[in-house]
């Protein structure tokens, strides 16, 4: 796993994901026995064009507000990407998109409340499967962003 190989510490979590179950996030928290707080979503998103692609990261238990997204990746305007296309391009299914080990890594921006948490969960690249590790070290594995991107 990339994580090991950069020396990060990480715990990987594994619950039961229900067949039919469409709040990915909220279902993650609830069988992780965790602070929804702590679970952040990662949400693909049209950079304006209908071709390229960028990612937020954000709590579970709030929405990306999208002109911040779009300040934070450097472009005008944003829109939550076709699910097929994030598949395709990520590698992972919708409900499993993890921010790490994407096929070809897309400019990522991460919630400011990632970094006052000693650790968050993120997706670990399939439903059912999560990542704890500390939020400086998603940034940096990343190259994201930071940014007040949660709705209030």
């Amino acid at each position: 796993m990339a994580l090991a190989a950069a020396g990060v510490q990480h715990t990987v979590r594994a619950y039961e994901h229900a067949d039919g179950e469409q709040d990915f996030g909220g279902e993650a928290a609830r069988e992780l026995g965790v602070d929804p707080a702590r679970v952040f979503k990662t949400l693909v998103l049209d950079l304006g064009n209908g071709r390229d692609l960028g990612v937020a990261v954000v709590p579970v238990a709030g929405k990306l507000d999208l002109k911040a997204a779009a300040t934070a990746l450097g472009v005008k305007k944003v829109a939550l990407a076709d699910r097929q296309l994030a598949a395709q391009r990520t590698g992972y299914v919708p409900g499993g998109i993890s921010p790490l080990g994407q096929r070809k890594a897309l400019p990522t921006a991460v919630d400011e409340s990632a970094l006052a948490l000693p650790t968050i969960f993120v997706s670990g690249g399939r439903r059912g499967l999560d990542v704890e590790l500390a939020g400086a070290d998603l940034v940096a594995l990343t190259r994201a962003a930071v940014a007040p991107l949660a709705a209030p």
